[in-house]
Protein backbone atom coordinates (compact mmCIF):
# COMPACT_ATOMS: atom_id res chain seq x y z
CA UNK A 1 0.00 0.00 0.00
CA UNK A 2 2.76 2.27 0.70
CA UNK A 3 4.06 1.34 -2.98
CA UNK A 4 1.36 3.98 -3.83
CA UNK A 5 2.32 7.01 -1.95
CA UNK A 6 5.03 8.71 -4.54
CA UNK A 7 2.16 8.52 -6.97
CA UNK A 8 -0.16 10.42 -4.33
CA UNK A 9 2.21 12.94 -3.97
CA UNK A 10 3.23 14.08 -7.40
CA UNK A 11 -0.68 13.67 -8.98
CA UNK A 12 -3.41 12.89 -6.04
CA UNK A 13 -2.66 15.35 -2.98
CA UNK A 14 -1.58 17.90 -6.07
CA UNK A 15 -4.80 20.47 -5.41
CA UNK A 16 -4.22 20.43 -1.57
CA UNK A 17 -3.51 23.73 -0.07
CA UNK A 18 0.02 24.62 1.13
CA UNK A 19 3.53 22.28 0.38
CA UNK A 20 3.22 20.71 4.14
CA UNK A 21 -0.36 19.31 3.17
CA UNK A 22 0.79 17.93 -0.34
CA UNK A 23 3.72 16.01 1.64
CA UNK A 24 1.91 14.79 4.84
CA UNK A 25 -1.49 14.35 4.10
CA UNK A 26 -1.04 11.07 1.65
CA UNK A 27 0.99 9.24 4.00
CA UNK A 28 -1.39 10.39 7.19
CA UNK A 29 -4.01 8.49 4.74
CA UNK A 30 -1.89 5.46 3.71
CA UNK A 31 -0.59 4.91 7.41
CA UNK A 32 -4.44 5.20 8.86
CA UNK A 33 -5.60 2.52 6.11
CA UNK A 34 -2.69 0.31 6.79
CA UNK A 35 -3.10 0.52 10.41
CA UNK A 36 -6.91 0.49 10.33
CA UNK A 37 -7.39 -2.44 7.93
CA UNK A 38 -4.52 -4.25 10.04
CA UNK A 39 -6.46 -4.50 13.10
CA UNK A 40 -9.48 -5.30 11.31
CA UNK A 41 -7.61 -8.12 9.74
CA UNK A 42 -6.45 -9.42 12.70
CA UNK A 43 -9.14 -8.96 14.85
CA UNK A 44 -11.91 -10.90 12.63
CA UNK A 45 -12.30 -14.53 12.15
CA UNK A 46 -10.14 -16.45 10.36
CA UNK A 47 -10.16 -17.25 5.97
CA UNK A 48 -11.80 -15.21 3.85
CA UNK A 49 -15.17 -16.05 4.29
CA UNK A 50 -14.53 -15.30 7.76
CA UNK A 51 -13.58 -11.58 6.86
CA UNK A 52 -16.29 -11.79 4.73
CA UNK A 53 -18.93 -12.69 7.70
CA UNK A 54 -17.32 -9.73 9.38
CA UNK A 55 -18.38 -7.11 6.82
CA UNK A 56 -21.55 -8.53 6.85
CA UNK A 57 -21.79 -8.67 10.53
CA UNK A 58 -21.47 -4.48 10.72
CA UNK A 59 -24.73 -4.06 8.13
CA UNK A 60 -26.68 -7.58 8.23
CA UNK A 61 -28.85 -9.18 10.64
CA UNK A 62 -27.39 -12.36 9.36
CA UNK A 63 -30.25 -14.71 10.76
CA UNK A 64 -29.28 -18.17 9.38
CA UNK A 65 -32.98 -19.00 8.62
CA UNK A 66 -33.02 -15.49 5.93
CA UNK A 67 -29.68 -16.75 4.52
CA UNK A 68 -28.43 -18.64 1.88
CA UNK A 69 -25.30 -21.85 3.00
CA UNK A 70 -22.37 -22.87 1.50
CA UNK A 71 -22.51 -26.94 1.92
CA UNK A 72 -24.08 -25.77 5.50
CA UNK A 73 -22.04 -22.54 5.94
CA UNK A 74 -24.01 -19.66 5.93
CA UNK A 75 -23.34 -16.85 3.52
CA UNK A 76 -22.32 -13.61 5.23
CA UNK A 77 -25.13 -11.77 4.36
CA UNK A 78 -28.93 -12.57 4.70
CA UNK A 79 -30.66 -13.20 1.04
CA UNK A 80 -31.54 -9.92 1.10
CA UNK A 81 -28.45 -8.23 1.04
CA UNK A 82 -26.54 -10.86 -0.82
CA UNK A 83 -29.32 -9.47 -3.72
CA UNK A 84 -28.16 -5.68 -2.60
CA UNK A 85 -24.70 -5.73 -2.80
CA UNK A 86 -24.47 -8.19 -5.77
CA UNK A 87 -26.86 -5.70 -7.41
CA UNK A 88 -24.24 -3.17 -6.58
CA UNK A 89 -21.72 -4.62 -8.02
CA UNK A 90 -23.50 -5.46 -11.36
CA UNK A 91 -24.82 -2.22 -12.00
CA UNK A 92 -21.58 -0.46 -11.44
CA UNK A 93 -19.71 -2.71 -13.22
CA UNK A 94 -22.32 -2.81 -16.14
CA UNK A 95 -22.46 0.93 -16.09
CA UNK A 96 -18.54 1.20 -16.74
CA UNK A 97 -18.46 -1.51 -19.69
CA UNK A 98 -21.28 0.51 -21.20
CA UNK A 99 -18.90 3.00 -21.45
CA UNK A 100 -20.31 5.43 -18.32
CA UNK A 101 -17.23 5.61 -15.92
CA UNK A 102 -17.50 9.50 -15.99
CA UNK A 103 -21.03 9.85 -16.67
CA UNK A 104 -22.63 12.16 -14.11
CA UNK A 105 -26.09 12.91 -15.34
CA UNK A 106 -29.20 10.92 -13.16
CA UNK A 107 -30.69 8.38 -15.12
CA UNK A 108 -33.85 9.43 -17.62
CA UNK A 109 -36.76 10.32 -15.75
CA UNK A 110 -38.55 7.51 -16.82
CA UNK A 111 -35.83 4.98 -15.94
CA UNK A 112 -35.28 6.53 -12.64
CA UNK A 113 -38.82 6.61 -11.64
CA UNK A 114 -38.11 2.45 -12.48
CA UNK A 115 -35.19 2.60 -10.49
CA UNK A 116 -37.08 3.89 -7.70
CA UNK A 117 -39.69 1.29 -8.10
CA UNK A 118 -37.15 -1.39 -7.50
CA UNK A 119 -36.36 0.01 -4.37
CA UNK A 120 -40.20 0.35 -3.36
CA UNK A 121 -40.50 -3.30 -4.34
CA UNK A 122 -37.99 -4.23 -2.55
CA UNK A 123 -39.94 -2.28 0.66
CA UNK A 124 -43.32 -3.47 0.27
CA UNK A 125 -41.18 -7.07 0.71
CA UNK A 126 -39.13 -6.28 3.27
CA UNK A 127 -42.08 -5.31 5.41
CA UNK A 128 -43.80 -8.21 4.36
CA UNK A 129 -41.09 -10.06 5.55
CA UNK A 130 -40.93 -8.52 8.58
CA UNK A 131 -44.40 -8.96 9.63
CA UNK A 132 -43.31 -12.69 9.70
CA UNK A 133 -41.30 -12.42 12.73
CA UNK A 134 -45.07 -11.37 14.90
CA UNK A 135 -47.42 -14.19 14.84
CA UNK A 136 -50.96 -12.64 14.32
CA UNK A 137 -49.73 -9.52 12.06
CA UNK A 138 -51.61 -10.49 8.89
CA UNK A 139 -49.10 -10.54 5.86
CA UNK A 140 -49.54 -10.33 1.80
CA UNK A 141 -48.09 -13.48 0.98
CA UNK A 142 -45.28 -16.26 2.58
CA UNK A 143 -41.75 -14.86 2.48
CA UNK A 144 -39.07 -16.67 0.70
CA UNK A 145 -35.21 -16.27 0.40
CA UNK A 146 -35.22 -16.29 -3.10
CA UNK A 147 -37.56 -13.09 -3.86
CA UNK A 148 -35.31 -11.17 -1.27
CA UNK A 149 -32.50 -12.22 -3.21
CA UNK A 150 -34.70 -10.84 -6.04
CA UNK A 151 -35.94 -7.46 -5.12
CA UNK A 152 -32.71 -6.80 -3.19
CA UNK A 153 -30.52 -7.23 -6.65
CA UNK A 154 -33.01 -5.04 -8.06
CA UNK A 155 -32.43 -2.10 -5.21
CA UNK A 156 -28.81 -3.03 -5.56
CA UNK A 157 -29.28 -1.59 -9.39
CA UNK A 158 -31.12 0.99 -8.24
CA UNK A 159 -28.52 2.20 -5.30
CA UNK A 160 -25.74 2.13 -7.90
CA UNK A 161 -27.64 4.13 -10.95
CA UNK A 162 -28.26 6.49 -8.39
CA UNK A 163 -24.48 6.95 -6.55
CA UNK A 164 -22.15 6.31 -9.72
CA UNK A 165 -22.71 9.46 -11.27
CA UNK A 166 -23.07 11.82 -8.04
CA UNK A 167 -19.37 9.84 -7.24
CA UNK A 168 -18.46 11.51 -11.08
CA UNK A 169 -20.01 14.46 -10.40
CA UNK A 170 -17.95 14.84 -7.66
CA UNK A 171 -15.01 13.35 -8.06
CA UNK A 172 -13.69 13.67 -11.69
CA UNK A 173 -12.81 17.56 -13.35
CA UNK A 174 -13.98 16.35 -16.44
CA UNK A 175 -17.44 14.21 -15.89
CA UNK A 176 -19.58 14.26 -18.62
CA UNK A 177 -23.36 15.75 -18.47
CA UNK A 178 -24.74 12.11 -20.27
CA UNK A 179 -27.17 10.37 -18.11
CA UNK A 180 -25.71 7.08 -16.52
CA UNK A 181 -28.32 5.25 -18.01
CA UNK A 182 -30.51 6.23 -20.97
CA UNK A 183 -32.08 3.64 -22.75
CA UNK A 184 -34.30 1.35 -21.20
CA UNK A 185 -32.28 -1.03 -23.59
CA UNK A 186 -29.58 -0.62 -20.83
CA UNK A 187 -31.50 -0.90 -18.03
CA UNK A 188 -32.80 -4.32 -19.12
CA UNK A 189 -29.38 -5.39 -19.64
CA UNK A 190 -28.08 -4.32 -16.15
CA UNK A 191 -31.74 -6.85 -15.21
CA UNK A 192 -30.66 -9.59 -17.33
CA UNK A 193 -27.20 -9.71 -16.10
CA UNK A 194 -28.66 -9.04 -12.05
CA UNK A 195 -30.59 -12.17 -13.30
CA UNK A 196 -28.48 -14.28 -14.11
CA UNK A 197 -26.63 -13.39 -10.82
CA UNK A 198 -29.79 -14.52 -9.02
CA UNK A 199 -29.97 -17.98 -10.61
CA UNK A 200 -26.57 -18.71 -9.99
CA UNK A 201 -27.27 -17.94 -6.16
CA UNK A 202 -30.17 -20.04 -6.33
CA UNK A 203 -28.08 -22.65 -8.30
CA UNK A 204 -26.81 -23.83 -4.70
CA UNK A 205 -23.55 -25.13 -6.68
CA UNK A 206 -20.66 -24.39 -4.22
CA UNK A 207 -18.40 -23.89 -7.06
CA UNK A 208 -20.07 -20.85 -8.10
CA UNK A 209 -21.49 -19.44 -5.15
CA UNK A 210 -18.91 -19.57 -3.15
CA UNK A 211 -17.25 -16.51 -5.42
CA UNK A 212 -20.44 -14.74 -5.17
CA UNK A 213 -20.74 -14.85 -1.23
CA UNK A 214 -17.53 -13.21 -0.86
CA UNK A 215 -18.02 -10.90 -4.13
CA UNK A 216 -21.18 -9.33 -1.96
CA UNK A 217 -19.13 -9.00 1.13
CA UNK A 218 -16.95 -6.83 -1.25
CA UNK A 219 -20.27 -4.93 -2.86
CA UNK A 220 -20.23 -4.22 1.40
CA UNK A 221 -16.82 -2.16 1.13
CA UNK A 222 -17.32 -0.77 -2.55
CA UNK A 223 -20.68 1.14 -2.11
CA UNK A 224 -19.05 2.60 1.43
CA UNK A 225 -16.23 3.63 -0.01
CA UNK A 226 -17.81 5.28 -2.70
CA UNK A 227 -20.53 6.53 -0.60
CA UNK A 228 -16.96 8.00 1.85
CA UNK A 229 -14.71 9.04 -0.92
CA UNK A 230 -17.64 11.47 -2.20
CA UNK A 231 -17.93 12.71 1.66
CA UNK A 232 -14.31 13.13 1.88
CA UNK A 233 -14.24 15.13 -1.65
CA UNK A 234 -16.87 17.65 -0.06
CA UNK A 235 -15.79 17.92 3.42
CA UNK A 236 -11.87 17.97 2.24
CA UNK A 237 -12.96 20.96 -0.73
CA UNK A 238 -11.34 18.89 -3.59
CA UNK A 239 -14.24 18.16 -5.59
CA UNK A 240 -13.73 17.99 -9.57
CA UNK A 241 -10.04 17.16 -8.87
CA UNK A 242 -9.00 14.06 -10.45
CA UNK A 243 -8.23 14.49 -14.11
CA UNK A 244 -6.90 11.18 -14.38
CA UNK A 245 -6.91 7.56 -12.65
CA UNK A 246 -4.21 8.47 -10.52
CA UNK A 247 -5.47 11.47 -9.36
CA UNK A 248 -8.75 9.63 -7.85
CA UNK A 249 -6.53 7.39 -5.59
CA UNK A 250 -5.81 9.10 -2.85
CA UNK A 251 -9.77 10.47 -2.09
CA UNK A 252 -10.75 6.61 -3.13
CA UNK A 253 -8.19 5.39 -0.65
CA UNK A 254 -9.52 7.99 1.91
CA UNK A 255 -12.87 6.40 1.52
CA UNK A 256 -11.29 2.89 1.69
CA UNK A 257 -10.11 4.00 4.82
CA UNK A 258 -13.08 5.40 6.08
CA UNK A 259 -15.35 2.05 5.19
CA UNK A 260 -13.37 -0.16 6.91
CA UNK A 261 -13.15 2.19 10.03
CA UNK A 262 -17.16 2.04 10.11
CA UNK A 263 -17.01 -1.57 9.74
CA UNK A 264 -14.42 -1.93 11.96
CA UNK A 265 -16.30 0.49 14.82
CA UNK A 266 -19.74 -1.88 14.09
CA UNK A 267 -18.22 -4.73 14.54
CA UNK A 268 -16.66 -4.28 17.59
CA UNK A 269 -20.05 -2.41 19.15
CA UNK A 270 -21.70 -5.50 18.16
CA UNK A 271 -19.88 -7.89 19.10
CA UNK A 272 -19.59 -5.79 22.62
CA UNK A 273 -23.14 -6.93 23.01
CA UNK A 274 -23.72 -10.97 21.41
CA UNK A 275 -20.12 -11.77 22.13
CA UNK A 276 -20.41 -13.84 18.84
CA UNK A 277 -19.80 -13.11 15.07
CA UNK A 278 -23.53 -15.09 14.63
CA UNK A 279 -27.44 -13.35 13.42
CA UNK A 280 -29.60 -11.40 15.75
CA UNK A 281 -31.63 -13.35 18.41
CA UNK A 282 -35.43 -13.32 16.33
CA UNK A 283 -38.29 -11.72 18.25
CA UNK A 284 -40.10 -13.42 20.71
Amino acid sequence: MCELAPEFLVNGAANLPGGASRRVLPWIIVGTAGLALTAWLLNTPEGLLGKADAVGYAICHRIAGRSFSIGGRQFPLCARCTGIYLGVLVGLVSMFFLGRGRAGGLPRRPILIALLGFIALMGVDGLNSYAHFFPGVPTLYESQNWLRLATGALNGLALAGILYPILNQTLWVNWQERPILGRWRELALLVGVAGVVVALVLSGNPIVIYPLALLSALGVVVILMALNTTIFLVVSRRENSAAAGRGALLPMLAGFTLAILQIAAVDAARYAVFHNWGGFPLPG
